[in-house]
């Protein structure tokens, strides 16, 4: 006889346990007091399940992942949802110097690095401590020379589901040597719930607080430019549809294949939390909204998603969800005038980024 499954997603337990490299792999499912739920697995940090009502009350799950440790372990899309470290978003060539000594890392994007490499903090098992219904803390220690960055780095990532239904994500890491890094979550949200398949997002109605951002070239590195969105595919100032420029006659649209930038947030000072974007589904009236203390976010409009299989046999087209990645800038260490990414031993880093969901009828 199976297990009852007393929760919202439909996920059980004993599907997310197994042994990695000795250490346990599983399932911890955050509720608050209005009975909404986040899943998260402590391989990669996995978001598996958020699972929020509509304006009718119905619930979908709105974050794209799988319902099992091994769809996760072995996913066509390597960051699905999961943390990344020791850096987010692409460095050109694999290159940066530190203390003029030059690092190569691993080229996993064409000639660029991705991610933290193909073995990055999305593919360990993270030591898991329970705090409370509603809060788990994962920790990682990234030994010296991993993935061919400098410095031992321990690393601890919060997860608090709090009782305005937000999704507090909270970063620390500290290292024995000077190092880089640019932590952040690729959450692929699809407010408008998972299905089979996924519906698009191009009706969704889409804010970003961002004057200016990072051009690419073609192989999605930062020019060094910092251009203002004014007048550009790229302007969420004022709410659009996220499809409704998506397929501008645009270099930088045709350099994305759509929407994979970084935007510059609008700050009263560096490391203030605050307001950096805002989607609603129409349809559905749930919103979803991010702050953060990062400088930056990569906004990715899931222009490589191939139709993947997810969660209870939902499917994940091509443009099916939206990431926001509050993250420093990609190629900083490449970039003296981008807000640094170093790390010096006694130093602490921090960020924390907040989703809220919502419901605007």
């Amino acid at each position: 006889m199976s297990a009852k499954v007393e929760n919202l997603c439909g996920l059980k337990r004993e599907d997310f346990q197994t042994t990695v490299n000795g250490k346990q792999t599983d399932l911890f499912i955050l509720k608050n007091s209005q009975g909404n739920e986040v899943a998260v697995t402590n391989y990669g940090g996995a978001i598996v399940a958020i699972m929020m009502p509509d304006k009718d009350g119905n619930y979908a799950n709105l974050i794209q992942g799988h319902d099992n440790i091994q769809d996760v372990i072995n996913s066509p899309e390597p960051f699905l949802s999961v943390l990344i470290g020791r850096y987010g978003n692409r460095i050109c060539d694999g290159k940066f110097t530190l203390h003029g000594k030059e690092y190569q890392l691993a080229r996993n994007n064409g000639k660029n690095h991705l991610h933290g490499g193909p073995t990055g903090f999305h593919t360990h098992v993270w030591d898991a401590t329970r705090m409370s219904e509603n809060a788990v803390v994962l920790k990682y220690t990234s030994p010296y020379g991993e993935e061919g960055f400098t410095g031992e780095m321990d690393v601890w990532v919060a997860y608090t589901l709090t009782d305005d239904n937000e999704l507090v994500i909270k970063y620390q890491a500290t290292t024995n040597k000077l190092t880089i890094v640019n932590l952040t979550n690729h959450g692929f949200f699809s407010i408008q719930g998972i299905g089979n398949p996924t519906p698009t997002i191009d009706n969704i109605i889409c804010e970003v607080n961002a004057d200016f951002y990072l051009p690419i070239d073609e192989t999605s590195i930062p020019t060094g430019e910092i251009l203002k969105v004014e007048g550009t595919p790229f302007d969420f100032r004022t709410p659009k549809p996220i499809g409704q420029d998506i397929n501008a006659d645009n270099e930088q649209i045709k350099n994305g294949s759509g929407y994979d930038h970084n935007y510059v947030l609008n700050k009263k000072e560096e490391g203030e939390l605050s307001f950096a974007a805002r989607i609603k589904d129409p349809v559905s009236c749930r919103t979803m909204e991010v702050y953060t203390t990062e400088p930056g976010l990569q906004m990715y409009t899931g222009n490589f998603l191939e139709g993947i299989k997810g969660q209870h046999g939902a499917t994940f087209p091509r443009r099916s969800a939206v990431c926001f990645e509050a993250q420093h800038f990609p190629d900083s260490p490449n970039r003296s005038y981008f807000p640094s990414v170093r790390l010096k031993p006694g130093e602490t880093y921090t960020q924390k980024t907040i989703y809220k969901f919502g419901v605007d009828k």
